[in-house]
């Protein structure tokens, strides 16, 4: 990774007085490294248009919490926008170009991929500062009036998986078609659309999981990778997996008005809903805010958020921004984010991420396979 060099004072002022078309935003060269400070009296500098975040329904509740303390800390800078429009999407968004039409941050339940930068790339986007915020759990949830169910990853498999291990369409209707020790209740599971990074969570920490059980299909990554990918990711599309679209409150609702069904989304959303939902054991471990942290239950995954660094000199209160979420007092053990359901990822890895904020680090793209 390498530092972020932002330019002085006086550039900042210059280019927040441009117009918002992205032609009129440069690349950022030269400077002091470190939060932008103001001309006079060394405060923060806030200044320049609100910034923008997009992304991650599962992060969405994190950013939206920063962006209230940071509008409370800084009431002289814009009200920060966050959007809910999933990883994926909200990637593409931020991968879009730069200026001021396009977003500041992405929020993420995935790490960015290999593709994805490889887009920003063409459109102008160098400078991605990567920070991650915290660990979240993927949960599998059913109503609290629903049947006890304990499932593994390779139940999931063989119940939603476009085909079966020797590669027939799959056409299991009930638990007990997978497993006969479950009971003989239709499958229905409802989650989020391919655009979101939960979905691509579950088909990369459940679904394959599930598949690399099978020792003929674990075999295949070796030699036929695309035929892996196709058989071990690729979901039902007959009506056994629901797409709920990017709305994990309408997931809830379906839950409650079917008990027999289970839902897909963040372990933080679940927590906000236990009035109305529980946990589903996976492989034996039920998701709490202690075996996530642990990374003992098999479906926890880390939370990122992306800066664009190039935006940064024209809203100098994007590196303010993120230091809120980089303080202990926010990501840590005992912050406000875990109130809504963050669990807070190690005391190194926190160092790390506080330290990338603070001298604005450009991501090592080479890590990303």
């Amino acid at each position: 990774m390498k530092p972020l060099l932002l330019p002085t004072a006086a550039a900042l002022l210059a280019l927040a007085a441009c117009d918002s078309g992205p032609e009129n935003v440069q690349p950022i060269e030269g400077g002091q490294q470190g939060a932008a400070a103001g001309p006079a009296t060394g405060a923060v500098n806030v200044s320049g248009p609100a910034i923008r975040a997009v992304g991650s329904s599962t992060v969405y509740p994190f950013t939206t919490a920063v962006a209230e303390a940071f509008k409370r800390q800084y009431p002289q800078a814009q009200t920060p926008i966050v959007e809910s429009t999933g990883t994926g999407g909200g990637i593409k968004l931020f991968c879009a170009g730069v200026g001021m039409a396009f977003p500041d941050l992405a929020n993420a339940s995935r790490r960015i991929k290999k593709s994805e930068i490889d887009d920003c790339a063409k459109n102008g986007v160098n400078q991605i500062v990567e920070v991650q915020v915290g660990i979240d759990g993927l949960a599998l949830a059913q109503a609290n009036n629903g049947p006890d169910l304990k499932l593994t990853a390779r139940d999931l498999y063989l119940a939603l998986a476009a085909t079966r291990p020797d590669g027939q369409p799959n056409t299991a209707r009930t638990w007990r078609d997978v497993n006969p020790a479950l009971p003989p209740l239709r499958i229905e599971v409802i989650g989020p659309p391919p655009t979101s990074g939960t979905r691509d969570s579950f088909n990369e920490l459940i679904i394959e999981a599930g598949c690399k059980t099978i020792p003929q299909l674990a075999a295949l990554k070796d030699s036929n990778e695309e035929e892996y990918l196709s058989r071990c990711r690729k979901l039902r599309e007959d009506g056994v997996y629901v797409e709920a679209g990017e709305n994990d409150n309408l997931i809830v609702q379906k839950l409650v008005g079917n008990p027999n069904a289970i839902g897909v989304f963040g372990y933080s959303y679940m927590e906000e809903n236990l009035d109305k939902v529980r946990g589903i054991a996976l492989d034996g471990v039920v998701p709490t805010y202690e075996t996530i942290a642990s990374l003992e239950y098999p479906a926890s995954r880390a939370m990122y958020v992306y800066a664009k660094g190039e935006h940064a000199r024209a809203k100098p209160a994007l590196q303010a921004f993120l230091g809120e979420y980089a303080k202990e007092s926010t990501w840590g053990p005992t912050g406000y984010l875990k109130g809504r359901g963050l669990v807070a990822a190690t005391d190194a890895v926190r160092a790390e991420n506080a330290a990338v904020v603070a001298n604005m680090t450009v991501m090592d793209k080479a890590s990303v396979k």
